[in-house]
């Protein structure tokens, strides 16, 4: 006897279908520059055309089944993303700009900029045409808030199951509502990322127009507001930041950490007028001492090694400290040549990660707080075993799922990142790339936590280039993973999310 499978795919592949097919409209927006500063949009159009016709398709095939349940939550969300870097991955593939000539290179710098990673395979950042330029920094915005989040709050039809969706897809281990109806939350977050987007062109803009920085212009202020609050780090320049002057430097780092923080908490503080949210929230406190500790750690490396000192040597460690904490990417400098100290300083950053509820990736700063809670905890019983204790957190005791979920998920983080590592040394040694130890862990964290710069040729100022075919397949995945955090890619592995 035939038996049933336990999701239903007719369901899930009609949103997936109607996801991409709204999607595949993103291109229209770099079309529009491209004509603008007279090249030609045919790239863009031709990827709209395309990606449109294949959601179109999926959802005809599949017509009438629009319910989806939690099961379905978790395969939409992962194939969602899938076809998102397909969709990206089109323009890059279909213009004559030599650098994407592989699949495998259009599709990784696709993922990159969807999943906010800011990994690329670009080796001429300023030879790229403006509209594909300007592609490249739209994928991150589009990304940092995420595809689903943006479509629970245009679309009607995904009333239902779209708690699930939203839960599946925010980075976190929980979800903070702001409001009863999840459309609503879905359409605040959209609304305050573009404000915070908006007030960082016009900060940049300002020091443009005041002479401040004489290399910031209007259209490097919109390139790097849209990479900056999705904490993305594609920058315009092959250089990053190093190429722009202090004073852009610092406000770009400032909304970096705006960035890290949960974006449930900003809308409290600024839109219910509940400023105190901040100093009572235990993650906020701990993410700005995590910051400024690291911060600290590096100033005094780098002052006391002679690399680089006063203003510089602060401006330096806080702004390459927060990008990469906050997983944004961005560097100011090439740490590649900083001490060793500083290297592992900036490895063990990249573990860290933003708040929950903020665009940044990697393991997230209230899961450190609570799973130091948790081994505190343990500790504590193998003392005095009769004791039953609460985990909490801002003053609440934190559900007992919750705490196994956040085990769980470190576990898993540690062993996809170990898998991947190995992954990374043994094609290294196969092509004989030269990759060191430190090169492959680097370039392992940085996919995975959705960082961006590795070590070595991967560096800050380098690409991703120079790795094989293989390696850059690994690295899409981890990407990929790393961006769904782990738990709804797994699930899809497991026998019993196929039963009924």
């Amino acid at each position: 006897m035939r038996q049933r499978l336990g999701v239903d795919l007719a369901a899930t592949f009609n949103l997936v279908g109607g996801l991409v097919k709204y999607l595949s409209l993103a291109p229209l927006v770099p079309a529009a520059v491209a004509t603008g500063y007279g090249e030609s949009p045919a790239p863009f159009l031709l990827a709209t055309a395309i990606g449109f016709f294949c959601g179109w398709t999926m959802e005809r095939l599949s017509y009438g089944k629009k319910q989806v349940g939690m099961r379905e939550g978790f395969l939409v969300v992962s194939l969602t993303w899938l076809f998102a870097a397909m969709i990206g991955a089109l323009p890059y593939w279909l213009t004559a700009e030599v650098q994407f000539a592989s699949p495998v290179d259009s599709y990784f710098e696709a993922m990159s900029g969807f999943t906010t990673t800011g990994a690329t395979i670009v080796t001429d950042i300023e030879g790229l045409p403006h509209g594909l330029a300007m592609w490249r920094q739209l994928t991150q915005w589009l990304g940092g808030m995420g595809i689903i989040v943006l479509a629970l709050a245009v679309l009607p039809r995904l009333r239902v199951g779209g708690r699930q969706l939203l839960e599946t897809e925010l980075p976190g281990p929980e979800i903070e509502e702001m409001t009863l109806r999840i459309r609503e939350t879905a359409q605040r977050l959209w609304l305050l990322y573009i404000a915070l987007t908006a007030l960082m062109v016009a900060v940049l803009s300002v020091i443009a127009w005041t002479g401040l920085d004489a290399t910031m212009s209007f259209y490097e202020a919109v390139a790097h507001a849209l990479t900056t609050l999705p904490t993305g780090g594609f920058s315009t320049r092959a250089r990053s930041l190093e190429e722009f002057g202090a004073a852009s430097q610092w406000a770009i780092a400032f909304f970096m950490v705006v960035a890290g923080v949960n974006f449930a908490l900003m809308y409290r503080a600024f839109f219910r007028r509940q400023p105190r949210v901040f100093v009572r929230d235990e993650e906020f406190r701990l993410y700005l001492t995590l910051l400024g500790l690291g911060s600290a750690v590096l100033v005094v490396e780098l002052w006391s090694e002679g690399v680089l000192r006063g203003e510089a040597a602060i401006r330096h460690s806080v702004v390459n400290a927060v990008s990469l904490m906050t997983t944004t990417g961005y560097a100011s400098a090439d740490f590649n040549e900083w001490p060793l100290l500083a290297a592992i300083v900036l490895v063990a950053l990249m573990f860290v990660g933003g708040s929950a509820g903020s665009t940044g990736g990697s393991v997230k700063v209230v899961r450190h707080l609570l799973l130091g809670r948790i081994l505190t905890r343990e500790l504590d019983q193998a003392v005095h075993p009769e004791v039953v204790s609460r985990i909490h957190l801002n003053g609440r005791p934190v559900d007992e799922r919750i705490v196994r979920a956040i085990s769980s998920f470190v576990l898993l983080y540690v062993g996809v990142f170990a898998v991947g590592t190995l992954l990374l040394i043994i094609d290294a040694a196969r092509v004989d790339s030269g990759l060191r130890l430190l090169d492959a862990v680097a370039a392992a964290a940085t996919t995975l936590g959705n960082v961006g710069p590795a070590f070595g040729f991967a560096g800050p100022m380098g690409s991703f280039e120079p790795f094989s075919d293989f390696s850059k397949i690994v690295m899409i995945v981890l990407m990929w993973v790393g961006r769904l955090e782990i738990i709804p890619v797994a699930v899809l592995l497991t026998r019993s999310y196929w039963r009924v």
